[in-house]
């Protein structure tokens, strides 16, 4: 089964990171991707730009920059394949996003299978 790790944190918390302690947490996501692949359960992911950066269409109105106040922002996400919803919850305490804010794991639909969305 199919599930994405979206990894959620503060952006304005990233403004105050050196650039050696930046260096210390890409190597940390260096690793964590390099142990997905041994696993055999990555499929994909990216980092995202911040949302001063994102454009919303909501209906026919765009708004520029984040569309809701929050504390945390999605700041990239993985897609994993694995067997089962413990060993997606594994690879979400790998990550080194849930040491820094929050990650969400959740089951991908599978339409090519008839699934629908609950």
């Amino acid at each position: 089964m199919q599930y994405t790790l979206l990894i959620y944190d503060e952006e304005s918390a990233r403004g105050d990171t050196s650039p050696e302690d930046m260096a210390t947490v890409m190597k940390e996501y260096n690793a964590y991707g390099e142990w997905l692949q041994e696993k055999g359960w990555n499929k994909g992911g990216e980092a995202l730009h911040e949302t001063a950066q994102a454009t919303t269409v909501r209906g026919t109105v765009t708004t520029d920059g984040p569309f809701a106040e929050t504390k945390e922002q999605l700041g990239g996400f993985y897609l994993i394949e694995c067997e089962n919803l413990d060993q997606a919850l594994e690879a979400a305490r790998q990550c080194p996003g849930s040491k820094y804010g929050a990650v969400e794991v959740r089951p991908v639909v599978d339409f090519s299978q008839g699934e629908m969305p609950t």
